[in-house]
């Protein structure tokens, strides 16, 4: 009996012992769990990226390859379609890093995550008419680009988020002019020439401001104001000289300039 307990006390002991001896890259170190969520990353697993990349956030918080994995997390969101995630992650590392020299990849992908939830894609599919829709993550997603190219204009992700703000500025403009259409036909002339005024006011240059202007125009011969009518048709006929021609509404056309990402 004695050697057996001797014998069971002496293999505990060994075990204990090679457990003490494990090198310590084989229990995880911050290095290695980077590696592992961008190998996850790069093959698009981004389920597991994500789960890597938290866990390299949570147990090794101060090092390099934590931050690193925080910017890289976020696009690990973005692309594993959680995007109220992605935009917490990019918030959180704008409002604890806003002097690091990668904030503004911050901004662009928090602007990327919200242009990307407008419209959806059974929606891009089918050319939908979105003008009929609040545009409330586009207005979200224009600030995000709007404040990456005006605090840092020379960023690599400049040129590409202008190209999407005049995207998404058209947008606006066909919401507006929308709203302002819908006003005329109920009868709600005021309203009608106040949203068409913003939308001249605030979408000059966009393909919508012919259309408010016509709007205008129109509400203003419905309350019986002809000089007023008169003058704003003055405008629309210097600007728009060939008022015949016809007009693309929005969600219409065969190329869009979103399907290219």
């Amino acid at each position: 009996m004695r050697i057996i307990v001797l014998t069971t006390a002496a293999l505990l002991a060994l075990n204990l012992s090679g457990c003490g001896n494990k090198p310590r890259e084989q229990l995880g170190n911050a290095d290695k769990l980077y590696e592992l969520a961008k190998r996850a990353s790069d093959n698009g697993n981004y389920r597991d990226a994500t789960l890597y990349y938290e866990q390299l956030e949570a147990r090794f918080p101060f090092t390099n390859a934590a931050r690193q994995g925080q910017l890289d997390l976020m696009y690990a969101y973005y692309k594993n379609r959680e995007p109220e995630a992605a935009i917490d992650q990019c918030d959180q590392f704008i409002r604890e890093n806003p002097a690091h020299p990668r904030v503004d990849y911050a901004y662009y992908i928090k602007g990327l995550t919200q242009f990307e939830r407008n419209p959806n894609f059974l929606e891009r599919w089918f050319s939908a008419d979105l003008s009929q829709r609040p545009p409330i993550d586009a207005r979200k997603s224009f600030q995000s680009f709007q404040t990456l190219v005006q605090r840092f204009p020379n960023s690599e992700y400049a040129e590409d988020s202008r190209q999407r703000m005049i995207f998404l500025r058209n947008r606006l403009a066909s919401y507006e002019v929308y709203v302002a259409g819908h006003y005329l036909e109920r009868g709600a002339y005021v309203g009608a020439i106040n949203r068409a005024k913003y939308t001249i006011e605030n979408y000059d240059g966009s393909p919508q401001i012919r259309q408010a202007l016509q709007i205008m125009a129109e509400a203003y011969r419905r309350l019986g104001m002809p000089d007023l009518a008169a003058d704003t048709e003055k405008v629309l006929s210097e600007n728009y000289a060939n008022l015949n021609e016809p007009q693309v509404e929005p969600g219409q056309g065969k190329d869009h300039w979103w399907k290219f990402w």
